[in-house]
């Protein structure tokens, strides 16, 4: 049958860091990272040497990190869990066009350029990228889309963010109160919005990140109790450079000198992986009791959440109807 008589094929590409599938993985992914331009902002002939030392010095911590979650990373998995909640939300929604959904991870398999080559394969009518970092950031978003550039060259819809979509925001404000529920509903709390952190020269540079992360927070504030407190905090720092502030790690001191109960919410983050599940609930919950923090909570990440899920499809359909 000729295209044009065939249904309407959309694809929707969703982007996602990556992550080590296993052992053996970790350092050359760590390489990948520290190669990215928009990571060490360095001429090629020193990023991609100093990428190499990087990995080599970093791997052997990390490696035991990644054990702890069974030797490798889960975003993948639970990726395609997106993915597959999303397809099968936007199929009711479109039942007369053929959808597809793909993963394009930035620094570790599939890549973009394996993807682009898939989505090509498929021949859709329409693409839409659809970045899984809620808000936006010059070294996420930015640099999947300059690598994703490179290997497909059609036109393309592109969601740059989403950091206070309704969907997104009353979810993550559920996991929260679901959290505060199974501490028995203390009478204070005090919520630290956790994001990853930045350097600051990238904000200082025009990344709207920071911003966005605050607006996020913000909004997921306004849908709790008044008897909460709030905070906005950053987490995985490396290397000399100032970033973002204030760390996670000082929210959680302060809460203890306080003697206020604390509920980290990963405001940046839609998915379980090693800055959740190794970071906050191991080392930040190990340093909150040692520190005498009265009781530690994580809120979960929004991963499959129907109402989150209908909203990236919402998002989806509002690219549709452009032209």
């Amino acid at each position: 049958m000729p295209k044009e008589m065939a249904q309407k094929k959309i694809a929707v590409v969703l982007f996602n860091l990556g992550g080590p599938d296993c052992q053996d993985d970790v350092r050359p992914f760590l390489r990948n990272l520290f190669s990215d331009k928009a990571i060490i902002g360095l001429p090629a002939i020193f990023r991609l040497p100093l990428a190499w030392l990087i990995s080599t010095l970093r791997a052997p911590k990390s490696k035991p990190l990644y054990a702890l979650m069974g030797g490798g990373s889960p975003l993948l998995k639970n990726t395609k869990l997106q993915a597959s909640a999303l397809l099968n939300e936007l199929a009711a929604r479109h039942k007369s066009s053929e959808i597809r959904a793909f993963i394009a991870m930035r620094y570790w398999h599939p890549f973009c350029k394996q993807t682009a080559k898939e989505v090509e394969k498929f021949d859709p009518d329409e693409v839409i990228l659809l970045p899984l970092y809620p808000q936006y950031s010059l070294t996420t978003t930015g640099s999947s889309l300059v690598e994703w550039n490179k290997h497909y060259k059609a036109p393309c819809k592109i969601i740059n963010e989403y950091p206070i979509t309704a969907g997104f925001v009353s979810s993550v404000a559920a996991e929260i109160l679901l959290e505060y529920e199974k501490l028995g509903s203390p009478n204070e709390v005090r919520v630290l919005f956790s994001a990853h952190g930045l350097p600051k020269k990238n904000i200082d540079n025009g990344d709207p990140y920071e911003a966005q992360i605050q607006l996020s927070a913000n909004a997921v504030a306004k849908l709790l109790p008044e008897n909460f407190q709030f905070v906005t905090c950053y987490q995985s720092k490396v290397g000399p450079l100032e970033w973002l502030g204030p760390a996670t790690t000082v929210e959680i001191a302060k809460a203890a000198n306080d003697k206020i109960g604390i509920i980290i919410c990963p405001i940046s983050f839609v998915s379980e992986h090693i800055e959740t599940l190794v970071e906050l609930d191991i080392e930040y919950k190990k340093l909150a009791l040692d520190m005498g923090v009265p009781f530690f909570g994580r809120a979960q990440t929004i991963g499959t959440n129907k109402v989150f899920i209908g909203s990236l499809a919402d998002l989806v359909d509002e690219k549709l109807l452009e032209i």
